[in-house]
């Protein structure tokens, strides 16, 4: 198995040493997992950066790298929306975590009806901003709250000091990654409608 494809798996792995450090009652559980999940998240750039270069893309490429990075993220929603240990305010909306699962849902339906015609399909260059802005967007709501933990409790004023300010940030932040998950979804089905040409 070449490098890139190890990073993809690596990533997998991670995914649950993410998910198992939310859950261990650690005085900085949110902390560690902000890390592990910036670590997961940086495999995402180098085995691709790593493939292009190499001349190494492969079908299994193709295929397990977008999924890995939908199994992080939707576990990174999914946890940052449920876990009652959050304080209500700044806690995922529910609503995000929704639309982020249907539009992978979606995606990953196109896939398996290109599979079904023996072909697959790679993630394309908007597809690639979204999971960036998705990562950004994990990033911000999981730094509000590692900053009242002590590894990151350097970073508490900055969540504090205009609470308002920061609340516009938020919205700012979940609306447009919202935005852009819908917009590349549409954009991917758009792009291989031909495969339902049988509708």
């Amino acid at each position: 198995m070449n490098l890139p494809n190890k990073l993809t798996l690596s990533r997998l792995i991670l995914t649950g040493v993410f998910v198992v450090c939310f859950y261990v009652p650690w005085s900085n559980t949110v902390s560690l997992a902000l890390i592990v999940f910036g670590i997961a998240s940086a495999t995402d750039y180098f085995d691709g950066q790593i493939a292009r270069a190499r001349g190494i893309v492969t079908n299994f490429g193709k295929l397990f790298d977008p999924l890995a990075d939908k199994i992080l993220i939707a576990a990174a929603f999914i946890l940052l929306a449920s876990d009652l240990n959050i304080p209500e305010a700044a806690r995922m909306p529910a609503w995000i975590a929704i639309v982020i699962l249907s539009r992978e849902f979606f995606v990953t339906g196109i896939r398996l009806v290109a599979a079904g015609q023996g072909a697959v399909l790679a993630a394309e260059k908007l597809g690639k901003h979204k999971m960036l802005w998705q990562i950004l967007t994990v990033i911000y709501f999981m730094m509000r709250q590692a900053s009242t933990e002590p590894i990151f409790g350097f970073m508490h004023a900055a969540f504090t000091a205009n609470p308002e300010t920061e609340r516009v940030v938020a919205s700012c932040v979940v609306s447009f990654t919202t935005m852009l998950t819908l917009v590349s979804g549409f954009s991917y089905f758009w792009k291989n409608r031909h495969l339902f040409n049988d509708a």
